[in-house]
């Protein structure tokens, strides 16, 4: 069977980098690049576009739009790991694992939009709630986050690994203050809600990993609600998924000196895992996801999409 040909559109970029180094070991794909003083040669992209059976997009949302825009041959996939198509009319979203059907809309699809970070976590929490009654559709909900500074690109990376230490940027901050972060119409969308959650995300002194953290009020769920029954939920939900696992409730051992969930612990995986540390008697628990912002939260879920388009193994090339 011949190899089916991938072209990254943004192969020099973070989660570029990362997908080739994914693809790099791989006999079943014949990975195309244009020379990098060729990569803004818009003739140049359109030919290659139109040339290649699958074209991953790693690059700013006006910029993606306007690669897509150059596409004419109707056999060409596209996967985008952009903002600008994840809630667009016509595209499949690639979280593989959201719903029962998810899997097969990606594979029959030719224009797929990989998922953020941030929302893959939060939509692993909170889409299983949803289908299941345990939130209702008005539900409000706020989602609290850290991730390592390489989710925010080239220039981040720089600051925190090359800046003199004067001009570095402090080990811990919030931002997204204003409240419009673009991850939110994703949250909103895929997550079946009628508002946008409130979003706090802030990022650390370490390269990569995360934690996403939805609170909930067992009063303010639609139905009632423990902690053993959310993990039992998850894991009914996600059963047999290979890249998603579930934790008992309360899972001391998961925490380390007792106390702290380490947001790297999946760096360099493709893998995400639940969390539920409830106190029934408060009537509270907390859900917390966590993953790679590379991995399953970019790259791998990238990779995964790319594997279930040309219809080849799910796991080829992910831990």
């Amino acid at each position: 069977m011949a190899q089916a040909r991938v072209f990254i559109d943004g192969e020099y970029g973070t989660t570029g980098l990362e997908i080739r180094a994914r693809l790099a070991a791989r006999d079943d794909l014949d990975v195309v690049s244009l020379p990098r003083g060729a990569a803004k040669d818009e003739g140049a992209k359109r030919d290659v576009v139109n040339a290649v059976d699958l074209v991953i997009l790693c690059l700013p949302d006006e910029a993606a739009r306007a690669t897509v825009g150059l596409i004419e041959n109707p056999t060409t996939r596209v996967i985008d790991a952009s903002t600008a198509h994840r809630t667009a009319p016509g595209w499949v979203y690639g979280f593989a694992e959201l719903t029962t059907d998810q899997r097969a809309a990606i594979a029959s699809s030719r224009r797929i939009a990989n998922p953020g970070c941030y929302p893959t976590g939060f939509l692993a929490i909170v889409r299983p709630l949803r289908e299941r009654g345990v939130l209702a559709a008005d539900a409000r909900l706020s989602v609290h986050a850290v991730s390592g500074y390489s989710g925010g690109g080239r220039k981040m990376i720089e600051d925190y690994e090359n800046a003199p230490a004067a001009r570095r940027p402090q080990n811990f901050g919030a931002y997204g203050l204003n409240l419009e972060h673009k991850h939110l119409a994703e949250m909103r969308v895929h997550g079946l809600l009628d508002h946008a959650p409130i979003f706090a995300p802030a990022v650390g002194y370490f390269a990569r990993g995360m934690l996403v953290a939805v609170p909930l009020h067992y009063a303010a769920c639609a139905r009632a609600i423990d902690g053993a029954a959310l993990v039992d939920l998850y894991r009914e939900h996600f059963a047999n998924e290979r890249f998603i696992g579930v934790h008992a409730v309360n899972d001391q051992a998961a925490l380390r000196a007792d106390a702290f969930l380490e947001p790297e612990d999946l760096n360099g995986s493709n893998r995400l895992e639940l969390f539920v540390y409830a106190n029934d008697d408060g009537g509270q628990a907390l859900v917390i996801a966590r993953l790679d912002n590379l991995g399953k939260g970019a790259s791998g879920a990238a990779v995964q999409n790319l594997n279930l388009a040309l219809g080849l193994p799910e796991a080829a090339g992910l831990i």
